[in-house]
């Protein structure tokens, strides 16, 4: 699982029981939303409408104490087919590790 980190927008990948508490964005989708490619180059991001929504779910996750963010447009690489097929069929939110949807 990728998240992203509230201070610096960087994705950090988690496996197994190792991924801490987070935040996830709930939101519409517009026409210039940041994608995985776009997270990649933070200055390509910051230029598109979509990453204000990023930039604010950042510093609510950062208020209510938490280090990371997951937002779907960004944190699945939906050029892979097999990653976008298993984030299809696991969306589910586990209690576990989601602290706060925003």
């Amino acid at each position: 699982m990728r998240l992203i980190n509230v201070d610096t927008f960087v994705l950090q990948e988690f496996a197994g029981g190792g991924t801490p508490p987070y935040a996830i964005l709930s939101h519409n989708w517009g026409e210039d939303e940041v994608t995985f490619g776009d997270i990649q180059h933070l200055d390509l991001a910051k230029d598109k409408a979509g990453f204000v929504k990023i930039y604010f779910a950042c510093c609510q996750a950062k208020e209510d104490g938490l280090d990371y963010v997951w937002v779907d447009t960004c944190c699945i690489d939906k050029n892979s087919s097999h990653e976008l097929s298993e984030a299809i069929n696991s969306m589910y939110v586990d209690p576990n590790h989601v602290a706060t949807l925003i």
